[in-house]
């Protein structure tokens, strides 16, 4: 092995770590919102307006080189929307679940099925970070810290979230079955390359769900976000992004 694939377990044994302990700090679940996650947050909608929106453009390129669905245009920005939508949808389904169960029993976390539903999503999530942990659009040590870094962040910004959403459930199973998730995604890449129209998609996926699992975390009202860290966070990676 080089260098490089070591560097990648590295990293993606750090990100399966963080979904092991951060949901379990408490001091990031309080209201107001702990300044810690928003600049998490921050950080994480940073690495995607600067460094993977950009790439979208040229994956689109490579997309529309292979000739398939060429009904359609903009495929990678397509699926960034659906990245999008998809999460939404699981993030109101979940909330609906929750509301509904309490009106008959307080403090009972929503049922077993949106449960299964919500985590393989996210499972699934993890596994393409994994896998771009070794195949992404810019390769080298550089980009794989840049990268470990936003996501990092952006996976303590999603614990927090998932755990206040089945507090007990999730720290049972669904916080293992992600950090398992992503070291998963790691190994498929050690034995699997996507071409380079299909890496642009996933990446165009992850891009639209990151972008909405940290803004459904900041903007309702009952957090009480700390705008001046989200945009401390926004600001000082994306001046290190552009400087390097």
């Amino acid at each position: 092995m080089s260098n490089l694939p070591l560097a990648s377990l590295l990293a993606a044994l750090v990100l399966a770590a963080t979904h092991l302990f951060a949901g379990g700090v408490q001091a990031l679940r309080v209201t107001p919102r702990s300044r810690w996650l928003s600049l998490a947050g921050g950080v994480s909608v940073a690495y995607v307006f600067v460094h993977v929106l950009p790439e979208l453009s040229a994956g689109q390129q490579e997309v529309e080189a292979t000739g398939v669905l060429e009904a359609l245009e903009h495929h990678t920005y397509l699926m960034a929307l659906f990245g999008l939508a998809v999460f939404y949808g699981l993030e109101r389904a979940a909330r609906r679940s929750r509301a509904s169960q309490r009106t008959t029993r307080d403090n009972e976390e929503p049922v077993g099925d949106i449960f299964w539903i919500h985590i393989g999503s996210f499972a699934l999530y993890n596994a393409l970070v994994g896998y771009l942990l070794l195949h992404r659009e810019q390769p080298g040590l550089q980009g794989l810290v840049l990268f470990t870094l936003a996501l990092g962040l952006h996976f303590v910004v999603n614990d927090v979230g998932l755990s206040s959403h089945y507090e007990e459930r999730y720290r049972r199973a669904g916080r293992w079955l992600l950090a398992g998730a992503a070291l998963f995604g790691w190994a498929v890449g050690l034995v699997a390359e996507l071409d380079e129209a299909a890496l642009a998609l996933v990446f165009a996926f992850l891009a639209g769900g990151i972008v909405l699992n940290v803004l459904k975390e900041e903007l309702p009202e009952e957090r009480e976000s700390r705008f001046w860290a989200f945009a401390l966070g926004l600001g000082g990676y994306a001046a290190l992004l552009l400087a390097l």
